[in-house]
C-alpha cells in the first residue's frame, strides 16, 4: 500500500510564524513591510514555500556578512 503525501503550496501567516519561531505580530509585520513576499487571496495573505526559503536565505547572508566585516 503507498500513502500519498500532500505537499501544501501556500502557508497562512500563522503557519510561517510557527515554521521560523517567530510571534505572529512580528510575522504579520514582515508580510506588510514586504520583508517576506505573500500573495492575496481573498482577504487573507498567503505566503509561497519558497517566499519563506527566500526570507531564510536573504537573513542568513545578512549574518553571514556581519560576521565577515
Amino acid at each position: 500500500m503507498t500513502s500519498t503525501v500532500i505537499q501544501r503550496k501556500w502557508h497562512t501567516t500563522r503557519e510561517v510564524a510557527e515554521m521560523l519561531g517567530y510571534g505572529l505580530s512580528k510575522t504579520k509585520m514582515l508580510v506588510l513591510t514586504g520583508e517576506i513576499r505573500s500573495i492575496k487571496d481573498g482577504r487573507n495573505r498567503r505566503i509561497l514555500p519558497r517566499y519563506v526559503d527566500e526570507y531564510v536565505e536573504r537573513r542568513a547572508q545578512e549574518a553571514e556578512a556581519e560576521w565577515s566585516a
